[in-house]
């Protein structure tokens, strides 16, 4: 199984990326590779720009590697209510290649933030708009007050109910590749 992991910031210090890697470490003998989305960095996005420069290449290699994968995991950090600006920017690029961004991958939405929302909104509007993008979302999470629930030292969940329940998601995407 080939697991792509990434968190939907570009950050360096992303608690996404931390929650999106333990959780991909859940998948029992699965392939992974942990995107950055630095490495996919754009211009901002126009019609105007896409008529200038086309398909941008950094938004093929994307869709490629989405495409390479057979499982998804995707950690969502939430900006003022909403998707961060570069993981929109990269969205928005890749869709004009194919609206069918995801490609019918199964997938797991994950969300956390340092306060108790969780990014709950951002993630209800990736879970609510991912089937319009061939998205076959298995599962998804919200961690609350990430550095309360999280072991930064062990790189694990230590509350065992929230550790349960990503447990639980990451198993639903494992038997579906499987």
């Amino acid at each position: 199984m080939k697991l792509l992991a990434f968190a939907a910031s570009n950050s360096s210090k992303s608690i996404n990326k931390q929650l999106a890697t333990y959780a991909a470490s859940l998948v029992e003998g699965a392939d992974v590779e942990i995107l950055d989305i630095n490495d996919y960095e754009m211009p901002i996005f126009s019609q105007d720009r896409e008529e200038e420069l086309g398909q941008h290449e950094l938004a093929q290699k994307f869709f490629a590697k989405l495409g390479q994968a057979d499982g998804i995991i995707i950690s969502f950090a939430e900006h003022n209510g909403s998707y961060t600006a570069a993981y929109k920017n990269l969205f928005d690029w890749t869709s004009r290649i194919d609206m069918k961004v995801f490609q019918n991958k199964p997938m797991v939405l994950l969300a956390t933030s340092p306060g108790p929302g969780g990014a709950k909104t951002v993630l209800a509007a990736a879970a609510g708009s991912a089937p319009y993008f061939a998205a076959d979302v298995k599962a998804s999470l919200s961690i609350p007050s990430f550095f309360d629930n999280f072991d930064m030292e062990k790189g694990e969940l230590k509350n065992d109910e929230l550790k349960q329940a990503l447990t639980e998601a990451v198993f639903k995407l494992h038997q579906e590749v499987v």
